[in-house]
């Protein structure tokens, strides 16, 4: 079939043949006749480039997923990687979390568990800290549902604002250890149970299905893990042409690890999957010792506030479903102090113009830490990785100088962090520093 390249060049050469004509004694004969073929092939270039389609999305859902790749050069040229950022953050609803949503909610669907815009409307529930409540609230309204998020009451104030205003029911509660029934998941299961039940009992349900509820349970639900197995792992692969060093994540559930991971390895067994973790997390101790545990938790005993760290959205305390999947993916795992992590997102903004949330930083700290690893700054790249690229090397040419890839996720904004992460008074009253002119070398710092 010929394309719009194709049609565009039969033009331009009719047109050079009308201009010959034009110099030929032939011309009154011929002119006429090349410039209706000439009108007709552009009619038809038209239509075969796509021009009369209609050229928009009908749902805010349609714009989920396909996030670029960008290369952080600052890290990238520190460290002789290429170290590459999905930016997750320009998703709708500006994080990684949409595309979970949107797949449970779809699948929710299918099953005919719940159904857009009944009378009284179905209902989502959700225990949150934060980015998938910011998720669901504007799906469920873009698809006719309503939302109900429990999220604990010390996280960022915009994150529970946003949700509100969006039309989402709030929930706030007292930060506790996943064993108390008092604890965020444990109140959004419940309260969605007591929902259908309600609803159940009433009579007045106008509409067939209608009042149902939905509870997401993200941290057990496998749909989490399968929206980035067949997401954001296959965009990875092809992003990068299949020439991938290392995949660098946190853990917040475990889905983003766990899928993006498994999907990697099912392409090569030779990718490196690093976890990285902050502060009160126990899975570095889980993937170097064998036990989920913190310094300052007992485990599955929640003992700290959650706020001990300044990153939110990352972090886990207990074997969910999905972080469990990735147990066997996991080749290494790298701890990222609350410094290290403020002391990094003013150096990206600075040198990069990027303004990221705190997991998105932490993540962009565990990748060049795993880099250094490996990094040598006073040598050529091919000669850094002679002993690391023994796989890598079979699937590129002998003389390809191209540098090795390590790619992380950007899950989230700096927008949704300012009253915390990205509030300078609050951070020194904590005791953190602010590093204003960064006069540092970050491959010593870090």
């Amino acid at each position: 079939m010929l394309t719009p390249i194709d049609f565009s060049f039969l033009r331009v050469s009719l047109v050079g043949v009308c201009l010959l004509g034009v110099l030929t004694k032939t011309a009154h004969i011929y002119l006429p006749r090349i410039s209706s073929v000439i009108r007709t092939i552009t009619d038809i270039s038209f239509k075969f480039s796509g021009d009369d389609d209609d050229n928009y999305h009908d749902n805010i859902t349609e714009l989920i997923g396909d996030t670029p790749l960008i290369r952080i050069k600052c890290l990238s040229e520190l460290t002789g990687f290429d170290i590459l950022g999905k930016c997750e953050f320009l998703n709708p609803g500006g994080s990684v979390k949409d595309r979970v949503a949107l797949k449970i909610i779809q699948n929710a669907e299918r099953e005919g568990k719940i159904s857009r815009n009944t009378v009284p409307r179905c209902r989502i529930f959700e225990g949150t800290s934060g980015s998938t409540g910011i998720s669901l609230a504007y799906i469920a309204r873009s698809l006719g549902y309503e939302a109900e998020i429990v999220l604990p009451d010390d996280t960022a104030t915009e994150k529970s604002e946003l949700m509100s205003k969006m039309g989402s029911t709030v929930i706030k509660v007292r930060p506790v250890g996943i064993a108390n029934r008092l604890h965020y998941v444990n109140v959004a299961r419940e309260r969605s149970r007591q929902f259908e039940l309600n609803n159940i009992n009433d009579q007045s349900s106008s509409t067939k299905g209608s009042g149902r509820s939905l509870f997401v349970d993200q941290f057990e639900n496998p749909l989490n893990l399968i929206a980035h197995y067949e997401g954001t792992g296959p965009e990875i692969w092809k992003q990068t042409k299949g020439k991938i060093f290392g995949f660098v994540s946190g853990v917040g559930t475990g889905g983003t690890l766990s899928g993006v991971g498994g999907f990697l390895r099912s392409k090569d067994p030779d990718v490196k999957i690093i976890v990285v973790d902050p502060p009160g997390s126990g899975v570095f101790n889980k993937v170097k010792e064998g036990v989920m545990f913190s310094e300052t938790e007992v485990e599955g005993k929640r003992r700290r506030h959650q706020m001990d760290t300044v990153v939110e959205g990352i972090g886990l305390n207990r074997m969910t479903y999905n972080f469990t999947r990735s147990i066997d993916l996991i080749d290494d795992a790298i701890k990222v102090t609350d410094q290290e992590a403020i002391t990094m997102s003013r150096y990206i903004v600075q040198k990069e113009g990027l303004f990221l949330g705190s997991s998105s930083i932490v993540n962009l700290v565990g990748a060049l830490k795993f880099c250094k690893k490996f990094s040598n700054r006073s040598k050529n790249t091919r000669e850094n990785y002679k002993g690391l690229r023994s796989s890598y090397d079979g699937r590129v040419d002998s003389g390809d100088l191209e540098r090795l890839k390590v790619v992380c996720i950007l899950c989230d904004g700096g927008q949704r962090n300012l009253s915390k992460f990205w509030n300078d008074d609050y951070l020194i009253q904590k005791g953190f520093r602010i590093d204003d002119h960064l006069s540092f070398d970050p491959i010593s710092y870090f």
